[in-house]
């Protein structure tokens, strides 16, 4: 069993760091390198104190010792017959373990942690052991007016654990880590069942003793669980090709307080609406997702990167919707606006930026955007793929910046949310949005989205950062991820973000886009849900919540606009 590491407020770990096996199996916050000069370059902090108007300075968290946390609220009785059912190692409220689980990692949850806020904190941890376990407490939850929430890494970026409720009632963390193994393989059906506590790192290691993989890596594949990944419709790298999660599930079982429901009937199923659907991305307000059925492929015998650049903006768009209609797209593809690309000359260094660098310059396109694109398969078909997506980049203006440049993108992938704890460590705003959009209204959405942040977030002698690449590509569009950097308004960040954030989903919806396509609702995007459903939409949602919830007790506060 792994030695705990020290906890602390930062969001992420070290680069690199593995925390499948930890003793509690909550996420563990890791302490970051505080030295702005090992996190960035001497280049990238002149270019950000310039362009962003930043005056870099020490804003260290509050240490954690220092954090007031008010007294568990769960009545004593009701701990005491959930010690009865799940016995007493699995009924925690020490300071510690409802620490761990406090809140995910948005912007504006590390921004309250760090300010030593943790009016958020669970009233105590439960870690059942199975389904049965899970729909008891559920049913007891529901009897005494106890709100639960779902908690697997805890990385959600929307507000998906806050647990928020109007009655102010006692609020109850559910541990899915007892529920983390490999239940059942069918090799030949290429079908695996999981429990929803497993980690990405944890099922692929899993997997590669039968040759078999999953496929699907976001960029918090390091933490996140397979329950997470289906609650949230998850999206991976390479989603393009794979898939996104909610694709790959085949069946799940969720606990609810009226009862268990198991839905899903590989490999298809005629027997009226898709009652999977409503499980999957119902942000634990449903009920606790306790068991996957997934589908698997068997592990690429070859995995090839490279990069591409493209002149602008517009004729990288042009050729990425050309490649989907004739069904060409690789299984990863990420392309990066002028602004993003030049920031990842700025921040990152080694052979692939340099390799990144020459070829730009080389080939006219210094100011240009850069394509990463990536193939798995098997040998003979990724060359067949390759050769026929290469044709038509370079009729369309690409040129090839070569493999050292994907290579270089595949091994620093999982390191912005490190970089992220790092600069708010020195007086940065750093959070990111995303949508989707049709082919014909990416680019209004594009320049939608981006206005609004910019004028949300400037000030005298100050402009903001934003960043966007289009990835997870469809025949009929693909999705946008805006990341934002820009000098925190140190006396009002919550209220800084807010706004922006305001400003930039009113316009992003108006344009076409949509209310996320990969981060959830959440607490942060559920006010604009009607938009996108419909307000008969928003009222079905609640008729199947007032039938497998009805008391209101399971994750309240996400998804459904109040």
């Amino acid at each position: 069993m792994a030695e705990q590491p020290e906890l602390t407020v930062q969001g992420w770990g070290p680069p690199g760091t593995r925390v499948a096996h930890v003793a509690e199996g909550g996420t563990l916050e890791l302490t970051a390198d505080k030295s702005l000069a090992k996190a960035l370059p001497k280049a990238a902090r002149k270019h950000l104190a310039r362009e962003l108007g930043w005056t870099p300075r020490h804003t260290p968290p509050v240490p954690v010792e220092q954090i007031e946390l008010a007294p568990s609220r769960l009545p004593v009785p009701v701990r005491a017959e959930l010690v009865t059912l799940l016995g007493l190692d699995n009924v925690r409220d020490d300071r510690e373990s409802r620490l761990r689980r406090t809140g995910g990692k948005s912007y504006l949850d590390l921004v309250r942690r760090r300010s030593g806020d943790a009016s958020d904190a669970p009233d105590a941890v439960l870690t059942p052991a199975d389904t049965a376990e899970t729909a008891a407490l559920l049913q007891l939850c529901s009897r005494h007016g106890v709100v639960v929430v779902p908690f697997g890494g805890g990385t959600s970026v929307v507000g998906g654990l806050s647990g928020t409720d109007v009655d102010d009632r006692p609020v109850v963390v559910v541990d899915l880590s007892r529920m983390s193994g490999l239940v059942a393989v069918d090799v030949p059906s290429s079908l695996v069942t999981v429990g929803p506590g497993m980690r990405g790192p944890a099922l692929e290691d899993a997997l590669a003793e039968h040759d078999l993989t999953l496929g699907h890596v976001p960029q918090s594949w390091e933490f996140a669980t397979l329950g997470g990944y289906a609650a949230t419709r998850s999206a991976g790298q390479a989603s393009t090709g794979v898939g996104r999660f909610d694709d790959l599930v085949a069946s799940l079982t969720l606990a609810t307080p009226s009862g268990v429901l198991e839905v899903g009937s590989p490999p298809a199923s005629a027997a009226g609406p898709d009652l999977l659907g409503l499980a999957l991305g119902s942000e634990g307000t449903l009920g606790v997702i306790t068991e996957l059925t997934v589908r698997v492929r068997p592990r690429p015998r070859v995995e090839e990167h490279e990069g591409w650049s493209f002149r602008s903006w517009a004729a990288g768009l042009a050729a990425l919707q050309r490649l989907a209609r004739h069904d060409l797209l690789p299984d990863v593809v990420r392309l990066s606006d002028p602004d993003e690309t030049r920031a990842n000359l700025l921040l990152s260094g080694g052979a692939g930026a340099r390799a990144l660098r020459g070829a730009l310059r080389s080939r006219g396109h210094g100011g240009g955007c850069l394509l990463v694109v990536g193939w798995q398969g098997l040998p003979t078909l990724v060359r067949a793929r390759q050769r026929a997506a290469t044709s038509l980049l370079r009729e369309d203006g690409g040129k090839r910046a070569g493999s050292r440049v994907g290579e270089a993108w595949v091994r620093h992938r999982f390191e912005g949310p490190y970089l992220r704890d790092r600069l708010l460590d020195h007086g940065l705003l750093v959070e990111t949005l995303e949508t989707a959009a049709t082919w014909s209204a990416l680019p209004t959405v594009y320049d939608a989205a981006r206005r609004a942040l910019r004028e949300a977030l400037a000030g005298p002698g100050k402009q903001p950062l934003v960043m966007t690449h289009l990835s997870h590509g469809y025949a009929t569009g693909a999705s946008l991820y805006l990341t934002v950097l820009a000098d925190r308004d140190d006396e009002l960040p919550l209220q800084q973000w807010l706004g922006a954030k305001r400003a930039a989903t009113d316009a992003l919806l108006a344009a076409g886009g949509t209310l996320t396509h990969h981060h959830a609702v959440g607490a942060d995007h559920r006010p604009w849900l009607d938009r996108e459903v419909g307000p008969l939409g928003v009222d079905v949602l609640r008729a199947v919540k007032a039938s497998l919830d009805p008391e209101g007790i399971c994750n309240p506060g996400v998804l459904l606009p109040s």
